[in-house]
């Protein structure tokens, strides 16, 4: 994640999320590059409908009638030096202007949107870091040239070790079907777990370091990274050792017949001076008004975990689904509003109606808060993302479809529906449906 950014990376993003090409199947050949550049281009123009709304507050989804877009455009440098070394740059800009100011939902609609983004095109660094690899064996795999990825053969057991200015879902949670808004589905809930509070900076990108152990079908991971320095900021946090971001996960493929599949655990850990939802709702009641998260930061850790599963069903079809947990008594501090999410869908490719380069991508979310959360915002509390002023709690529910046209040798053309029940899990409020103009290009 890459947040690319996306960001949540990231939009908050996922601005710039490009995702390497997988290995391929063993005994394939790919011939080892010392240097490539790639380049994306992604513009994303949305309209919100109008919808039932008897009150808003200062982080509402406004309940007008809405357009928005992005664009970005990304260049990827890789530099062999030396064996098993490899040094990548992507410079990127971006501009654009989000729904309702980025706020009143929990799974925005967007994942190119950034946090700090604007009508004014943003030019900025966005990845600057190097990848360490020690061959240990086993059969050799090839891996395709692409953005972040030079072609090569690998061992399919190996050390890996990556260092510096990155996204940390370039890393974790790296699901083929559901976690790149520029070519897949665009909802943020379905980039990666909608729980995972990852450390990233307001454009989904953040500095540190992780190490990975290939072992034949196991992998596993561990990253540590910077935080902002706020809730959602764009200025990194460089005391490393004392607020952070750490992350672990383990990952097992698998074969069905011939059908290939991955299951993922991943847990992590936030340390960061954050404010507590419970702290703040005593506070007000003590000294009067409404609750502000602000008032009650001080060092706090945050826990969480997540569960991900994905599965060919045929060589054209794959399904998905993913489960995430925090423990929801911290503010949102880097991602997105989501303390309880289970993600479900499937994609299809079209070689099955002949337009090989086409796709089709279905899916279903449902959020969820934290008690103490929930009881924050019914006494008026708000986040950095959401806050109606008061709240009818449900489970805040989404449901995405995509058709992904192949257009010529390099773009692609999405039309995209989203439909939102219970926006801001406040069940007063919507539903509201949002259609997507996605084109992209890549070479």
């Amino acid at each position: 994640m890459f947040r690319s950014t996306l960001s949540r990376m990231a939009p908050w993003c996922f601005a710039a999320l490009a995702l390497p090409a997988f290995a391929q199947e063993p005994g394939d050949e790919a011939k080892p590059e010392n240097f490539n550049v790639h380049v994306q281009s992604t513009y994303v123009w949305e309209r919100k409908g109008d919808f039932n709304a008897p009150y808003s507050g200062l982080r509402s989804l406004s309940p007008q009638e809405e357009t928005a877009y992005s664009f970005s455009a990304t260049a990827a440098f890789g530099l062999r030096l030396w064996r098993g070394a490899e040094l990548y740059f992507n410079p990127e800009v971006v501009q654009g202007v989000p729904l309702s100011g980025l706020t009143g939902l929990g799974g925005m609609t967007n994942g190119e949107q950034q946090k700090t983004g604007g009508p004014n095109p943003t030019f900025y660094r966005a990845r600057l870091f190097l990848r360490q690899s020690f061959d240990l064996g086993g059969e050799k795999v090839a891996a395709d040239s692409d953005m972040n990825q030079l072609a090569g053969m690998l061992d399919r057991r190996r050390i890996v070790m990556t260092a510096g200015n990155l996204s940390v879902i370039d890393l974790f949670d790296n699901n083929p079907y559901a976690h790149d808004p520029r070519t897949q589905f665009l909802n943020w809930a379905l980039t990666t777990h909608g729980a995972y509070d990852f450390a990233a900076d307001a454009r989904g990108y953040t500095w540190g370091a992780a190490v990975e152990y290939f072992y034949d079908d196991w992998a596993l991971r561990y990253g540590r990274f910077m935080q902002p320095e706020e809730s959602n900021g764009l200025p990194l946090d460089t005391r490393l050792f004392r607020h952070y971001g750490d992350q672990v996960e383990i990952e097992h493929a698998h074969r069905i017949g011939e059908l290939n599949g991955k299951l993922r655990f991943l847990a992590f850990r936030n340390r960061a001076a954050m404010g507590s939802f419970a702290e703040s709702v005593d506070l007000a009641r003590t000294q009067g008004g409404v609750p502000d998260i602000a008032t009650t930061r001080r060092d706090r850790t945050k826990l969480g975990y997540g569960i991900g599963l994905e599965q060919e069903m045929t060589k054209n079809t794959g399904v998905f689904a993913r489960a995430s947990w925090n423990d929801g008594q911290e503010e949102t501090w880097a991602f997105t509003e989501i303390e309880r999410s289970l993600a479900l869908g499937a994609t299809f490719k079209g070689a099955a109606w002949k337009r090989e380069r086409d796709t089709v991508g279905v899916a279903l979310v449902r959020n969820g808060l934290s008690g103490a959360h929930q009881a924050y915002l019914a006494a008026g509390g708000y986040g950095v993302f959401i806050g109606d002023g008061r709240l009818n709690y449900r489970p805040e529910t989404i449901a995405e479809a995509y058709y992904s046209l192949g257009v010529g040798a390099h773009a692609w053309l999405t039309l995209d529906l989203q439909h939102i029940a219970n926006p801001a899990y406040n069940a007063d409020r919507g539903p509201v449906t949002v259609a997507s103009l996605r084109l992209h290009a890549s070479y």
